[in-house]
């Protein structure tokens, strides 16, 4: 059986929130907490693909590492590999279970997969 799965921030309010939501729903999820233990690009693009999104959607733009790397005009090879040497940049928090995977953005997404 697949466990669920949250890579997590947790200085990050919505990654909270997302695990509170899963706790509610008793799931106790295995936590990545992915700036610790940075998933590797080609999980980055797994998760990406697997969540039904493109990956400049998975790009936290504000960060600021973004703008030093000159990101906006970046193809998706180089957004991935930037997200996998800056884990900061990944959007959070995504979430697996064993009905899909979804970044929970807005939070209420993760209600389809649980």
């Amino acid at each position: 059986m697949s466990e669920t799965i949250i890579y997590h921030n947790p200085r990050c309010s919505t990654s909270r929130k997302t695990l509170e939501l899963l706790r509610e729903n008793g799931i106790e999820p295995k936590i990545v907490e992915y700036l610790k233990t940075p998933p590797t690009r080609d999980e980055i693009a797994e998760l990406i693909s697997d969540a039904g999104i493109d990956v400049r959607t998975a790009v936290r733009k504000k960060e600021a590492v973004y703008s030093e790397l000159g990101l906006a005009d970046a193809s998706d090879d180089e957004l991935l590999d930037a997200m996998a040497e800056n884990p900061i940049l990944i959007e959070r928090p995504f979430v697996v279970t064993p009905k899909g995977t979804r970044l929970a953005r807005p939070i209420d997404k993760v209600r389809e997969i649980l």
